[in-house]
């Protein structure tokens, strides 16, 4: 990974400057709009409610049974409907890939203006869902998670750190960026709770930790 960092440059976007000419009204840096969590302590409430159980095993897993980046609308897929969500001044082609635009990685602080420099985040990972529960649910099922729009379970963000958080659960792994993490855990929880998935007892911890701080 560390030759990928040292080949870039993160662009500090003028997102003002962006909103400016696009009509838009947002913060000095763009913003993901990945549907709002839950607040705190509704977090605190449903983590409470959370069946706490041992891993189940990764036997049987594949990404492939997650069907994902299907399509949304049109020559939309799930990948650029997020892409377009999330980020600033974006401009799609007629295949509706993203050609141009701003992005803010809320994981880490970044700014890119390359599509390809993002990954699309499932918050809870689809292999921690397959060992948490999702190893029960019909095909159609795990498809709706994998491309769920409406819970806060998709985000772009910095690729890289995508790949290094893989499937890790928050008792493992939280945002470098520690602004950020209150949010992290709250839509942790609200889709964990929503999927009615287990929780084990580190990673039950490391949310109630995050959450007592928020």
């Amino acid at each position: 990974m560390s030759g990928i960092y040292a080949r870039r440059i993160a662009v500090v976007a003028a997102s003002a400057a962006l909103a400016a000419t696009t009509g838009l009204l947002t913060a000095p840096t763009a913003q993901a709009a990945m549907p709002t969590p839950v607040s705190a302590s509704t977090a605190r409430t449903y983590l409470g409610q959370l069946t706490v159980s041992t891993e189940g095993s990764s036997s049987g897993y594949s990404r492939d049974k997650f069907p994902h980046w299907i399509t949304q609308s049109g020559a939309c897929n799930t990948r650029e409907v997020v892409l377009k969500r999330d980020g600033t001044g974006v401009v799609q082609d007629s295949s509706c890939a993203a050609t141009s635009g701003s992005w803010y990685s809320e994981y880490d602080g970044a700014t890119w203006t390359a599509a390809s420099d993002l990954d699309i985040d499932h918050m809870v990972p689809l292999a921690e869902a397959w060992r948490s529960g999702a190893s029960g649910w019909t095909t159609a099922q795990r498809q709706s998670f994998a491309n769920d729009l409406t819970r806060p379970q998709l985000i772009a963000v910095t690729d890289n750190v995508n790949q290094s958080k893989s499937d890790q659960d928050p008792g493992e792994w939280l945002p470098s960026r520690a602004a950020y993490r209150c949010t992290y855990a709250r839509a942790w929880v609200h889709v964990k709770h929503y999927y009615g998935l287990s929780v084990d007892s580190t990673e039950k911890s490391a949310l109630q930790s995050v959450l007592n701080g928020c």
